[in-house]
């Protein structure tokens, strides 16, 4: 019996995404604005799924992935899909930069911490549950540090992220629960990249 053809993925909604964001990364440097509009454009980017293609959203059985998208030529911003198998959870950790955190399919539990008085970093409360269509955003200035974890014990979760750099370059920092740090750079699951410049495709 012949499985039933998937659809065909199509780049245009990420491709357009790019653009608006890089007009939007150039016409200011103010934070309020790039989080706030760039909330709406990811919003808008995540209500479908389509545009993301299989090789981006394969979950491991091991470790959850960061998947660059796309990253920005004077690496103002960069694009990763984050994929989360069951019950996978980052670690406590921050980023230095913006960022926007938009689910894509299944859900997250997002965890906000604080440093108390003595240094140790204290929860901000019970986690906040993301659903997909949701945008969540992080900085240093409105608060970085965080745990995120899949929702789901029995099937994966995929996220998209925009953070104001090349993320997968930037030194940062995990956390104990005493508030030590570790510095790390992410770096990518990937080598290759989707092409959002082909536009060949269905032309003769």
């Amino acid at each position: 019996m012949t499985e039933p053809s998937r659809p065909s993925v199509d780049l245009d909604p990420l491709r357009i995404f790019v653009g608006r964001l890089s007009a939007l990364v150039e016409s200011t440097r103010d934070e309020n604005v790039i989080l706030d509009k760039g909330s709406a454009l990811l919003g808008e980017l995540i209500r479908g799924d389509r545009w993301l293609p299989n090789e981006y959203a394969a979950a491991d059985p091991t470790k959850y992935r960061q998947y660059l998208l796309h990253c920005d030529s004077r690496e103002r911003f960069s694009v990763v899909s984050f994929v989360w198998g069951p019950g996978q959870a980052t670690p406590i950790h921050d980023h230095k930069v913006w960022g926007l955190v938009g689910v894509l399919r299944g859900a997250e539990r997002d965890e906000r911490f604080s440093r108390a008085p003595t240094g140790a970093l204290v929860s901000n409360g019970a986690p906040t549950r993301l659903e997909p269509g949701m945008v969540s955003p992080v900085s240093p200035r409105i608060g970085d540090i965080h745990r995120v974890s899949n929702a789901f014990d029995d099937r994966s979760s995929v996220s998209i992220h925009v953070y104001g750099a090349n993320i997968g370059a930037v030194e940062r920092s995990t956390f104990d629960s005493e508030g030590y740090a570790r510095t790390f750079v992410s770096g990518y699951s990937n080598r290759t990249l989707p092409n959002l410049w082909d536009r060949s495709e269905g032309r003769s």
